[in-house]
């Protein structure tokens, strides 16, 4: 429990004044066959860091069959950390006036109430989600260096994207496809 409130009080205490033109703050996680934490079995994983470099993100491919009071709209399963919170991934013209962390250019992800308010209105893009994901600080590099994950940009259009079914499956196989690349690359520079 000690853990999950001080990623929230990280979250919480993300900057509200990132700039729209602030570099990405963000990236994929696509887990590996072999990665054997059921929760994030055949995932896609966006996640963002903290100041303190932790690091905290939804789950992207995750759809529940329940939907958000206020607004109607599916919720996902953001991950296993504090359930009964709503965790917003919301597209914005404007820098939220609540803390959020800056994801992509225009893209945030919060779950401050008042960053929740009025979703959806004049067409804007969001996703909600119930809890989310969480690393202490270093925890996720060493996941990474161990095998469990394959890391990709993000991009809004995959982070918005109606239907997640085969998402794993897709980005799977192109980092995959990448990582043989650049292997294959690698072997032809040092032949050379």
């Amino acid at each position: 429990m000690a853990r999950a409130l001080v990623l929230v009080m990280a979250l919480l205490a993300a900057s509200a004044a990132a700039q729209q033109s602030d570099p990405p703050n963000s990236l994929l996680l696509v887990a590996k066959p072999e990665l054997s934490e059921p929760s994030f079995r055949e995932s896609v994983v966006l996640v963002t860091q903290a100041a303190d470099f932790s690091t905290v993100g939804v789950i992207l491919n995750r759809p529940s069959q329940a939907r958000h009071p206020a607004t109607g709209a599916t919720l996902y399963l953001g991950g296993p950390v504090m359930l009964q919170v709503v965790v917003a991934l919301l597209r914005s013209d404007t820098t939220p006036q609540a803390p959020a962390f800056h994801v992509l250019q225009g893209v945030y992800l919060t779950m401050h109430p008042q960053n929740l308010e009025g979703l959806g209105q004049d067409g804007q893009r969001y996703r909600l989600y119930n809890g989310f994901s969480g690393w202490a600080p270093r925890q996720l590099e060493n996941e990474i260096r161990r095998g469990g994950w394959y890391v990709l940009p993000a991009s809004e259009e995959l982070l918005f994207r109606r239907d997640t079914t085969g998402m794993w499956q897709e980005l799977h196989e192109r980092a995959r496809g990448e990582r043989a690349h650049a292997q294959s690359a690698m072997r032809v520079a040092v032949h050379r």
